[in-house]
């Protein structure tokens, strides 16, 4: 049998899996609009944790990842570094969130925001960063899919067809299931690609160098500056740290997050999730093995685009049969849609709930909304699939960007639930600032001092609050929210 048909057959085989389980956790709830969004904020630990969990395995973390290592070599273990915040903002906010919403009925951030501040236009403003930032972290998980069919069928499946393949998966069990759906086939994708990125990272260093400790002593007598900083593309430090910086805080404000909070049966329930959460930060380890163990083989001939080092190493390098082949495609398969569900899912609940919702759907009926939701993930799915035939040269760099338009909502939402003297005015003037100083960053000028441009768009908007809070007269501008916060 054609090694290719083998690897198609085991794929799709666990594609039909994925779609089955997911339509089978359609439930009775999801006809409401709290249990499509929330699951009926009955979500307990274990699913919980597998949910949160695909926002880190994603194909950013089977592709991206082991590329940022093969071709940056030390820079890559910046992601370690801003995971290893991820459970103070989980403790720290989640319980927080959880209880607002289940008190008030919010759904989104923007319902939070808009709240508070008693400002529909504000809470509009984060819908619109949001929907923004998370398209482009769309794109990264549909374009990761078309790669890994591409490569490991030898082009029997072409990148257009296999991104569209995953695409139409996971727009179908989302629009049928919601929450509940994305929850249930998050457990199975989540033990499928754990497993096979620990058995790859482990077997594609023991057949190539006789074991990982091996690797890095091979790595360290021909080609040090892999290990060191700044690294073999001289990435400085001020990059580094701003990069660690800008996906710490981005990352608390995910509007994903938000809602996965909401959907927690308690706080304890989240506290729990963040004590645990760390686990899946170590269980990047082993797909960072396999960037730095392609650093030697590729080093005559580097690799046209360093995304797709994973797919080399196992069809190539390490020679693995076309059995394991297609096993690694599923796994990494799974960590896309993992991550893809969970995006398309939030992304049509802000579009829908936050902009469109104040405006164009004032007044309608709840099963219109929950209508206009389903088809938005139908139609933001299809935006993130014509930009990932665009092909974007980098994952990791696409999914930077992302984090430094996100992270503009940052003193927004630290007013809404710390500091209740922030007004309105003032965080909406910093958001425009910094978001608009970023884009100018990331796309007409170059970042001063080779810094992640992010984190220079998040001191002008933190100053532009102050400076705001400072000036205007606080009669004009303070909310008037009786939340209880």
């Amino acid at each position: 049998m054609n090694d290719s048909i083998i690897v198609v057959g085991i794929t799709l085989t666990y594609l039909a899996l994925v779609l089955w389980v997911g339509l089978r956790a359609r439930g009775q709830k999801n006809s409401s609009l709290e249990g499509y969004v929330a699951g009926g904020r009955h979500v307990g630990v274990v699913i919980l944790f597998f949910i949160l969990g695909a926002e880190i395995f994603s194909a950013f973390a089977f592709l991206g990842a082991p590329g940022w290592s093969y071709q940056h070599g030390a820079p890559a273990f910046y992601i370690l570094a801003y995971l290893s915040l991820m459970p103070i903002t989980i403790w720290a906010m989640g319980p927080r969130v959880a209880k607002l919403g289940r008190e008030r009925g919010y759904l989104t951030q923007g319902d939070m925001i808009a709240d508070h501040y008693q400002s529909k236009t504000l809470g509009m403003l984060a819908g619109v960063i949001g929907v923004l930032a998370l398209v482009p972290y769309l794109t990264i998980q549909i374009a990761g899919a078309g790669l890994l069919f591409q490569a490991a069928t030898d082009g029997l499946i072409p990148f257009w067809l296999g991104a569209l393949l995953a695409f139409l998966v996971v727009a179908a069990y989302v629009f049928c299931s919601g929450l509940n759906g994305i929850g249930w086939t998050n457990l199975l994708q989540g033990i499928m690609m754990i497993v096979i990125a620990w058995f790859l990272g482990l077997s594609i260093s023991e057949r190539l160098y006789g074991g990982v400790g091996e690797m890095f002593r091979q790595i360290q007598l021909t080609m040090p500056e892999y290990l060191t900083m700044p690294g073999a593309t001289g990435m400085n430090w001020g990059y580094f740290s701003t990069a660690v910086l800008v996906s710490a805080f981005g990352g608390a404000m995910w509007p994903h997050l938000f809602m996965k909070f909401y959907s927690a049966d308690s706080g304890k329930t989240l506290r729990k999730v963040s004590v645990f959460y760390p686990l899946y930060a170590y269980l990047l380890v082993p797909l960072l093995f396999i960037g730095f163990a392609g650093i030697l083989p590729f080093s005559g001939s580097p690799l046209e685009r360093s995304d797709t080092v994973l797919l080399r190493m196992v069809m190539d390098a390490a020679n693995f049969s076309p059995w394991v082949v297609g096993l690694m495609l599923s796994g990494a398969l799974a960590a896309a849609m993992s991550t893809g569900a969970n995006l398309a899912h939030t992304a049509a609940v802000v579009l829908v709930r936050d902009v469109v919702g104040p405006t164009m759907m004032k007044g309608a009926s709840e099963k219109a909304v929950i209508s206009a939701t389903r088809w938005s993930v139908l139609g933001l799915s299809l935006i993130a699939y014509l930009f990932a035939l665009a092909n974007p040269s980098s994952l990791v760099l696409l999914l930077l960007g992302a984090y430094g338009l996100i992270v503009q909502l940052f003193p927004m939402v630290i007013g809404a639930l710390f500091m209740p003297r922030l007004r309105r005015a003032s965080v909406m003037a910093g958001a425009l600032f910094g978001s608009l100083a970023y884009l100018l960053m990331e796309f007409a000028w170059s970042s001063p001092l080779g810094w992640h441009a992010g984190i220079w768009a998040m001191l002008i908007n933190v100053g532009t609050v102050a400076v705001w809070q400072w000036l205007v007269n606080p009669t004009l501008a303070a909310p008037t929210s009786t939340s209880p916060h």
